[in-house]
């Protein structure tokens, strides 16, 4: 697979996402690093995204609920390139219904190659990288080049 180089801005497009059994947990994480998050741009699945709004009292663009298709709404956003970097407290004691979308979801950030945190603990380095505020170049696949070669 042929790949290219692309640059993700200082101000990232951050999408925060939690199973209903985390959510207390994000909202905590997201009230504690509020500076940090209110210079990005925030998208959030349905139930989230209200929750963090009320909360936090920052702009979050929410999407539909998760359950409801916001998780692949979120997975077109960042095969689009519309979506940095992904924080998302699942429950890894709960099984869900909606359980492929969010394995598709995991995988589409790692195809495209974002950063991903799926605890507080990740979501903490993660926010105190100096990456975290400034341009960062990573790799995505080149699928533009792969389809030229193939027809």
């Amino acid at each position: 697979m042929h790949t290219k180089m692309v640059t993700m801005a200082a101000q990232k497009r951050i999408a925060l996402v939690a199973h209903d059994n985390m959510k207390s947990e994000l909202i905590k994480w997201a009230r504690t690093h509020k500076d940090k998050l209110i210079g990005h741009q925030l998208y959030a699945t349905g139930t989230t995204g209200n929750l963090l709004h009320k909360e936090l009292g920052v702009k979050i663009d929410a999407l539909i609920s998760g359950p409801l298709g916001g998780d692949q709404q979120l997975g077109g956003m960042i095969a689009e390139g519309k979506i940095d970097v992904l924080i998302f407290f699942w429950d890894p004691f709960e099984p869900m219904p909606h359980d492929p979308d969010i394995k598709a979801l995991l995988r589409v950030a790692a195809v495209w190659n974002i950063p991903i945190a799926c605890s507080v603990s990740s979501a903490n380095f993660l926010v105190s990288s100096p990456l975290f505020s400034n341009e960062f170049e990573r790799q995505i696949p080149d699928y533009e080049r792969y389809l030229k070669e193939r027809l």
